[in-house]
């Protein structure tokens, strides 16, 4: 079966060079790209559930693969929203299409974000990313008139690096774009 893009460059070049570069002694000691999430949460769509139906027809069109709504795990008064009400979608990715979409993201749609600087290097502590998208229609398989409204995107990705140092070389040789310090 043939391997995405960044899958091939990950095994071909990009784990070798990881083992030397953070002083591994084992090739099952580096760090590799586990899963991606996408996640769309909207608090319209308490009230109209024609939100979240086009929260998923984006993310399927994005992904390549159907979303699974989210619900909410309590009740909270002040938001008007009861315990078990769907409030949001999300995909997770994995193996080739993981590496294709991060290969669209680096490549197509962070390129497209306007006055774009360079994406931030906060890590979570375990090596993992989350990456904030305040308009899906970077995303070039999106059109701009899709609802009335553009709704943002958190994406998370989840590596098997042991530290954030570890997780943030994985991502550069990638090419992740984060921002100069």
């Amino acid at each position: 079966m043939n391997r995405a893009r960044l899958e091939e460059l990950y095994h071909t070049t990009i784990r070798s060079q990881l083992l030397s570069d953070l002083e591994l002694n084992n090739i099952m000691e580096v760090p590799k790209i586990s899963k991606i999430v996408l996640n769309v949460g909207s608090k319209d769509a308490v009230a109209d559930s024609k939100v979240l139906q086009i929260a998923a027809d984006v993310l399927a069109k994005i992904s390549g693969q159907a979303p699974v709504r989210t619900l909410a795990k309590k009740s909270i008064a002040g938001f008007k929203l009861r315990e078990g009400v769907a409030i949001g979608t999300m995909v997770t990715l994995r193996g080739r299409k993981m590496y294709e979409f991060l290969d669209r993201l680096i490549n197509l749609a962070l390129p497209r974000v306007r006055d774009f600087q360079g994406v931030s290097t906060k890590f979570d502590g375990r090596g993992n990313y989350n990456l904030g998208i305040k308009e899906w229609i970077i995303f070039p398989e999106i059109e701009y008139s899709v609802g009335d409204k553009v709704y943002g995107l958190n994406i998370t990705i989840q590596t098997s690096a042991k530290s954030d140092k570890h997780g943030f070389e994985l991502l550069k040789k990638f090419g992740m774009p984060f921002r100069k310090a």
